[in-house]
Order: C-alpha cells, then sequence, then structure tokens
C-alpha cells in the first residue's frame, strides 16, 4: 500500500507555534509527569560494566570510587543510565542539540572570546540531538536528588524544581515572542547576572548573603586562569618547564610510552597540534600559531568522564612566562546514540564541538578535535579547548535551599536558551504553553527518578562491596 510523506513543519511563526501545540496530542504534558521502572529495564551495573570495557583499566576503579560517595555523584556519572531511560518515555518530539548530560554541575562562569565572564552549560561530551524535554528532565532531576542529599525539606525541592521548569519555560517563551536576532544573540554575562539577582522581584530574589557568595564566586573564577593551572600544575626540572606527576591523576606522556606506539613525544605532540589547529575557527593566523609544545601529562577530571583518556598540554608563548594549557579529552560516542538517530560525524570530538559551538552563545576560541593513534595502534577521537580559562561553578556540597532556588531559574533559562539556538523556539514554546502544567509534570517525573537513583545507587555500591566492582576511594 502506497505510503505518503508527511508535510514538513510549516515555516510562519503561528504556523510554528500551532505545530508545536499540535504535539501535545502525541506526547500530552502531563505524560512526562510519570516514571516507573519497566519489568524488562536493563540492569545498572550491567551497563557500567559494558561502558567502562573502553576506559582506560587502571582508572575505572577511580571512576567507581567518585561515583560511590553518594547518590548525587552516582547521578554524575550514570548518564547512560538515564538515557536508557528516557528512551523508554513520551516524547514531543521537538529536536533540538541536547547536552547529553545537563546537569546542574555542568552549567558555570567561564570566559567569552570577549573576555567577558559569561554563564553557560560547560560540558558536552554527550551532546546529540534529541527531544528537548531530555535535558531538561535530567537537569531538574539533578536538583531534586542534590537537595536530598543536601538534607533540604521537600517544600524546598519542590520549588527549587519548579523554578528550573518555569525558567526553562518562561525563558523559551520570551524567546519565540523576540526578534529573530535578539534571540540568536541573547546570552547571560555576569554583569547581567549581578544585575538580575539585586533586582528580581519574585519569590526568587536573592537576598544579600546570596549576592555576597555569587560576587565571591565572579572574583575567584576570574583568578582561575591559565597562570594560575601554570602555578599549581608546572615545575621547572633541569631548566626545562615540566608538568608535576601527581599519578594516578597526573601521569606524564614519558611514563606512559610503554602503553603507546609513540617513539618521539614531542614530534607526535607537534604534529598533532598542526593538525588540530586545522578545525580551529577560520583566522588569518590563528594564537595558537605562536605556541610550541612544551610538555604533556594525562589527568584524570571529572566524575563520568574518568577513565577516558583526558591529556593536559603545556604551550610556550613568548617565553616561560606566557603559557597555555590545553585540554584533549577523548570523546567516546555519545551515550545518547544508541537510543537515537546515529551521529552524523566520522569523528567524535567534531560531534562535541559542533553541538558545543550551536548551544553555547559565545564560545573558546582554541575549541577544535584531532584523531590521535594511542595505545594498541588504535585509533581514537578527541576534542581540545583551552583548560581554565577563568572558571567559576556552584559547589553542590555546599548548597543552600535559597540559593538553590536560584541557580535552579538561572539553569533553567540557560538551557532554554540554548535549546532554542538549535531547535525551533516557537515550536517549543507553543508546546509548553503558559500554564505550569509542564513544570508540573517535570517535577513529579523528577521526584520520582530520585528514588530510581536511590534503588540504582544501592545497587551500584551492593556491587562495589561483593567484589563485582572495584572501587579507589578518596582520589
Amino acid at each position: 500500500m502506497p505510503t505518503t510523506t508527511p508535510p514538513p513543519p510549516p515555516t510562519d511563526f503561528e504556523g510554528r507555534r500551532s505545530y508545536g501545540s499540535a504535539a501535545r496530542v502525541r506526547a500530552p504534558r502531563s505524560s512526562h509527569g510519570i516514571w516507573g521502572a519497566p519489568e524488562d529495564r536493563a540492569d545498572p551495573v550491567s551497563l557500567l560494566e559494558d561502558q567502562a570495557a573502553s576506559r582506560v583499566a587502571d582508572l575505572v576503579p577511580v571512576r567507581h570510587g567518585r561515583m560511590s560517595v553518594s547518590p548525587f555523584t552516582f547521578y554524575r556519572g550514570a548518564a547512560l543510565l538515564m538515557a536508557a531511560d528516557l528512551a523508554r518515555t513520551p516524547s514531543s518530539g521537538l529536536i533540538v542539540q541536547l547536552c547529553g548530560d545537563a546537569h546542574l554541575s555542568n552549567f558555570g562562569l567561564f570566559a567569552s572570546a570577549e573576555r567577558r565572564l559569561v554563564f553557560d552549560i560547560n560540558d558536552f561530551d554527550e551532546t546529540h540531538p534529541g527531544p528537548f524535554e531530555w535535558d531538561l528532565k535530567r537537569l531538574v532531576a539533578s536538583f531534586e536528588i542534590a537537595g536530598r542529599h543536601r538534607g533540604f525539606a521537600d517544600d524546598e525541592r519542590r520549588a527549587i524544581l519548579l523554578a528550573a521548569a518555569r525558567g526553562y519555560r518562561e525563558r523559551m517563551l520570551a524567546a519565540a515572542e523576540a526578534t529573530v536576532l535578539d534571540a540568536w544573540y541573547d546570552h547571560l554575562d555576569v554583569e547581567a547576572l549581578q544585575r538580575w539577582l539585586r533586582e528580581e522581584q519574585s519569590a526568587e530574589r536573592a537576598e544579600k548573603r546570596q549576592l555576597k557568595r555569587f560576587d565571591a564566586v565572579a572574583a575567584k573564577a576570574l583568578g582561575k586562569d591559565r597562570m594560575q593551572a601554570f602555578a599549581k600544575l608546572v615545575t621547572t626540572e633541569d631548566g626545562r618547564m615540566r608538568i608535576t606527576a601527581d599519578p594516578p591523576l597526573i601521569v606524564p606522556v614519558e611514563d606512559l610510552l610503554e602503553d603507546t606506539d609513540i617513539d618521539d613525544p614531542e614530534a607526535a605532540a607537534r604534529e598533532i597540534l598542526r593538525s588540530y589547529q586545522g578545525t580551529l575557527p577560520p583566522a588569518a593566523r590563528h594564537p595558537l600559531s605562536e605556541y610550541t609544545y612544551v610538555h604533556m601529562a594525562r589527568k584524570v577530571v571529572g566524575v563520568g568522564s574518568v577513565g577516558t583518556r583526558a591529556w593536559i598540554v603545556l604551550l610556550r608563548g613568548r617565553d616561560e612566562s606566557d603559557p597555555l594549557f590545553l585540554q584533549a579529552k577523548e570523546a567516546q560516542a555519545s551515550v545518547l546514540e544508541r537510543f537515537l538517530e546515529p551521529c552524523e560525524y566520522e569523528n567524535q570530538g567534531e560531534r562535541v564541538v559542533r553541538g558545543q559551538r550551536t548551544m553555547q552563545a559565545s564560545g573558546d576560541m582554541f575549541l577544535g578535535w584531532q584523531t590521535v593513534r594511542g595505545e594498541g595502534g588504535i585509533e581514537r577521537d578527541f576534542y581540545v579547548r583551552q583548560l581554565h580559562d577563568w572558571k567559576g561553578a556552584m559547589d553542590a556540597e555546599k548548597a543552600v535551599p535559597r540559593g538553590t532556588l536560584l541557580y535552579a531559574r538561572i539553569c533553567g533559562e540557560t538551557l532554554a536558551r540554548a535549546h532554542g539556538r538549535s531547535g525551533d523556539r516557537v515550536e517549543i514554546a507553543g508546546y509548553l504553553g503558559r500554564s505550569d502544567v509542564f513544570d508540573e509534570s517535570i517535577a513529579d517525573f523528577t521526584e520520582a527518578y530520585a528514588d530510581q537513583n536511590e534503588a540504582d545507587f544501592a545497587e551500584f555500591t551492593s556491587a562495589i562491596a561483593s567484589g563485582r566492582l572495584l572501587a579507589v576511594q578518596g582520589l
């Protein structure tokens, strides 16, 4: 029987809004509030074991140790588990470039290319196109899980969840009503954020102590730059700058040569840098061309990333007082890909870079990608970025309810800005609507999913206790 191709989405604004509203038929907004583990749900420990197979074996116990600290640290490393679960939930069908791991610790302050301190998403290892609500559910659930970890009351946590969801919805509605260029240029720099915190008249208005805390975070971020990284990570040996070893967290390249096919690490690094430079934004002369290679080391980072190959590369500019640190992180397939459409890029590093450039309002001028042949002669994909170019973030271990309420709204709005650049902000706004139905549904889902995360965490820690999984604590 012949099939008909569905008509393309409309291009006029009212048509786009109506198209988004019509998506409520296949996925009512209230349907997003339901979570219950299906009987055939995959074993969470088995999923993590499968994921560990492609990572550095000696570092996997470090990852497990970091994940075992609390349900929140477990959640940070369990993006694959949640992706598998989200694939079983109702879908709006409204596609955006997803962050893929949009938990609260993956937002923060950093330097823009224009040398402004901005607030945005800062981790894109799992970026991939998918339904917009997947990111929002992961973000809001992180606040519920972190709030439980910090001992927030039930009503305090509920207010925080609704603030994040409402921030997303209201920012998307505003973007849909804005002029095209105003929507595309919209961003949040530290000055605007400070004004908002002082002027906001809603229940989320900051108190003096929150203002002081934020000002302190911003000031600290301005000091967390390449010179601080240089002072912390570099020493001088026989008149030459070298990255200081701190195994297993920091291991210089020369100590790893037995595990690689590299005979001359300096020559290999220079060739890699030359090739990587070709992926940087076009410029008559990129600043990278003025730097020379000095040293590199493998460095363990994060929670979810532990075990993937990550390197820090020390470069020298005019002289030794002009250093630059780059970070090269292995890019494996996004955890979302097995549940969504295949990746359109051959290089997973390019996937990360393209996704980040799409979602961020202002990017890193050193952001690029590369393929490197490493141990066992295996080619692996990497993306490269500048290390510590101003950096500030919320410390979830010190979070208090009032400050978290403010932060949740800011993160929700920031996620909406990012989604509005890659997806159709008018369609999404049409789907969300002006009532709080969607907000309440997202809050309901995340409360139920936090219970699931606690159950998975219990299975995970039991697997460590039984010896099924190895874990190294305190690293």
